[in-house]
């Protein structure tokens, strides 16, 4: 193997920087040319890569988002938009590829690299943490981090007015940033994709408040929540207890930019750094883990099939401390 490309798809992640950082260093220390894909898949079909050298990744391992742009490419999931992918990949001698980003990511791996029969090997990048095989997805923890720092703001301005608010954080199918946020910041319930949301039992919790003189709250809720979303799970509370002034916050996209906090520097550091070492070694159609602390090599076959599972500690925790 003599020369890798690296590439980002999907959606942006911070601590996606870091991974490239990791990519092309470890790299440049293994005598392996890197070339960096612009825009994802769409950037191989366009054949839209540059060479990259440990002075191109100087000074971003604190940046957000990904220097080297991403996108979703509609194009590629057809096999003609895929033949285009490898013919670029043949043209500039690629050996091997390193993809960071979530599970359409790496389902896109999977089908590029039984055509052409190329080493694949990916790296976490989702704020969402719902990948199978790894305790931590890059981005994650940065994500929760903002969310609860939002959250604290709002809650100061909920005791301020004595208003209820609803915060509604991404989480289309999975609810772990809504989950951690709900714990850290002290909210008094969070609603999930998981598990159900009854509008009743919500309603007595905060009649229960009221009763007890409590009158300011926070309700974290993911985006994916089968209530229908922050903003009709405010309105149906809002019609059956009118006591409450109700307000509703939609975090929406500030979760994924900012500065990556330094447990995702480094998860990202220590994910492109194995996969180089991956490559060299033979593995492919494989996802950088993190188990209990440890690197791990997932088949994406696992990682794409299963996903990650709620802990129903957490659960009981929100329940107890809500």
């Amino acid at each position: 193997m003599k020369h890798i490309a690296v590439l980002t798809s999907g959606g942006d992640a911070p601590g996606m920087n870091a991974c490239i950082r990791a990519v092309v260093r470890t790299a440049g220390l293994n005598n392996l040319e890197v070339s960096g894909v612009y825009r994802g898949y769409q950037g191989l079909i366009e054949d839209d890569l540059i060479p990259v050298t440990r002075e191109h990744v100087r000074n971003t391992i604190h940046r957000g988002g990904t220097w080297l742009k991403t996108a979703r490419s509609e194009e590629f999931r057809t096999p003609e938009g895929r033949q285009r992918a490898i013919a670029t990949l043949r043209s500039r001698g690629i050996d091997g590829l390193v993809v960071i980003g979530g599970d359409g990511s790496f389902r896109g791996a999977t089908a590029l690299s039984q055509e052409m029969d190329l080493p694949v090997i990916g790296c976490p990048g989702t704020i969402d943490n719902d990948l199978f095989g790894t305790d931590l997805t890059i981005g994650y923890d940065t994500a929760v981090n903002t969310a609860v720092e939002a959250v604290d703001r709002i809650r100061d301005t909920a005791a301020s007015h004595n208003r209820l608010f609803f915060v509604e954080v991404m989480g289309r199918d999975a609810g772990f940033i809504a989950l951690r946020t709900g714990i850290a910041a002290g909210a008094e319930a969070v609603l999930i994709p998981e598990t159900t949301t009854y509008i009743d039992e919500l309603v007595v919790k905060l009649e229960s408040d009221w009763k007890e003189r409590r009158r300011s709250g926070i309700i974290v809720v993911a985006e994916g929540d089968d209530g229908g979303g922050a903003m009709e799970v405010a309105r149906k509370v809002q019609e059956r207890f009118p006591q409450w002034e109700s307000k509703v916050t939609v975090l929406g996209h500030i979760q994924r930019g900012g500065r990556p906090s330094a447990q995702d520097r480094i998860l990202a550091s220590r994910m492109g750094h194995a996969a180089v070492l991956g490559l060299l070694a033979g593995q492919s159609r494989v996802m950088v883990g993190v188990q209990a602390g440890q690197i791990v090599y997932v088949p994406f076959e696992q990682a794409t099939k299963h996903h990650q599972q709620i802990n129903p500690y957490l659960l009981e925790l929100v329940e107890a401390l809500g």
